[in-house]
């Protein structure tokens, strides 16, 4: 099916009141980012076809319990979904195009490495329809990409963003700052060379020490460094300039785009839509007739196969979210966003989840605002969300 024609279905679209996302993930990785604790697994080799007839399979199962919902969006994450070869992912599309009506205006995105970027790899997945990619540069600096066990160098990162832009309509790339012995001037140079690039969205991570990774080891054992609170938040202002400056301004905490450049499928997270997901380790959020269902697979890719290919599914979690839970992981998602929630989406009471007199204090500080219906954070309130959230939830 040529990408013109892509995403397409027979089947007349049933006309979500809400988005509707598939996430797909694929777990391989060329090597291990010291700093990742993502479910990704170094594999010299994948049999490709009997994971895609796996993933299919998986899918499958999912449209059963989710029939007739039109899709979005679709994300390919990972691991390193740019390993996968075009002929996968070209079978997972066709599948989810034969499995649920696809909206002729969804997103479909795909994660890629710049190491494994190659032309004919990029056209091959634009042929199969993917008219989005987000790339993992994390930096434009050579000694900071060796030290996070990035296997590009900087200007090979510059050459695939260039080379998406000639391939994709839509493309990203993520960035990671507050790295160790990062200064706000490197930073604001680094971004600075970023934005030179015209990006219409990027993804700007505070580098977080995460538990079980090597630089958790290295951390605790006096190894490693990060900038201190009041650098980080130096770091953090500095990007919040920068990006507005060049009309990419936050629309999440850590993502910036221009009006209209938002990714849809993250958004399907932060606004509490319903989504699936299929692979080893990938989450989902079901909306069925008994209400959401909280799922999640199998993280070992080995395990995975051995229950999928004869059952259906490697469902290790699939548990019904009760109404107060399920309001609170709206909150937790929704005040991410520079717009908000609506509070009258939520699937309990507002004044059962939080403690009115702490949400009323952080409204006279000026670190949340309500208009209406609708509770946002203040800009003053987003560099301290953890914090604030801690206070207001009961």
């Amino acid at each position: 099916m040529p990408s013109s024609s892509r995403p397409a279905s027979a089947t007349p679209p049933r006309g979500n009141s809400r988005p509707f996302g598939i996430y797909v993930h694929w777990p391989f990785c060329q090597a291990k980012c010291p700093y990742c604790d993502f479910n990704s697994h170094v594999r010299p080799q994948v049999d490709q076809a009997r994971h895609a007839a796996a993933l299919v399979r998986e899918l499958e199962t999912m449209a059963a319990r989710m029939p007739g919902e039109t899709v979005t969006s679709i994300f390919f994450g990972g691991g390193t979904p740019s390993l996968m070869q075009g002929a996968t992912v070209d079978a997972l599309l066709n599948a989810i195009a034969r499995l649920w009506p696809v909206a002729t205006d969804a997103e479909i995105t795909l994660e890629a490495n710049p190491t494994s970027v190659e032309a004919d790899r990029f056209r091959a997945y634009r042929n199969a329809g993917v008219n989005r990619v987000s790339l993992g540069v994390q930096a434009l600096d050579d000694l900071s990409l060796k030290a996070l066990g990035r296997l590009h160098s900087a200007d090979e990162a510059l050459r695939a963003v260039t080379l998406a832009r000639e391939t994709f309509p839509r493309v990203s790339f993520d960035l990671i700052y507050a790295r160790p012995q990062q200064t706000v001037d490197a930073w604001d140079a680094e971004l600075t060379r970023a934005l030179a690039f015209g990006p219409d969205h990027l993804s700007l991570y505070q580098l977080t020490i995460e538990e079980g990774t090597p630089f958790a080891a290295l951390h605790a054992a006096g190894r490693l460094s990060v900038p201190d609170e009041d650098t980080g938040a130096a770091l953090y202002e500095s990007t919040q300039a920068l990006c507005e400056a060049a009309g990419l301004p936050a629309y999440e905490v850590s993502n910036h785009a221009r009006p209209g450049e938002e990714s849809r499928h993250n958004l399907v997270y932060w606004q509490g839509d319903a989504y699936v997901g299929v692979g080893p380790g990938a989450h989902g959020r079901l909306l069925t007739p008994s209400g959401w269902q909280a799922t999640s697979t199998l993280t070992d890719p080995a395990a995975w196969l051995q229950a999928v290919e004869p059952g259906g599914h490697g469902l290790a979690v699939d548990e019904h979210v009760d109404n107060r839970d399920r309001a609170v992981e709206m909150l937790l998602m929704g005040l991410r966003l520079r717009e908000g929630i609506e509070l009258s989406r939520l699937s309990a009471p507002f004044g059962d989840l939080v403690d009115n007199q702490a949400v009323e204090k952080c409204i006279a500080n000026d670190l949340l605002v309500m208009h209406g219906d609708k509770l946002r954070v203040t800009k003053a309130g987003r560099p301290v969300l953890n914090a604030l959230l801690r206070e207001i939830l009961l």
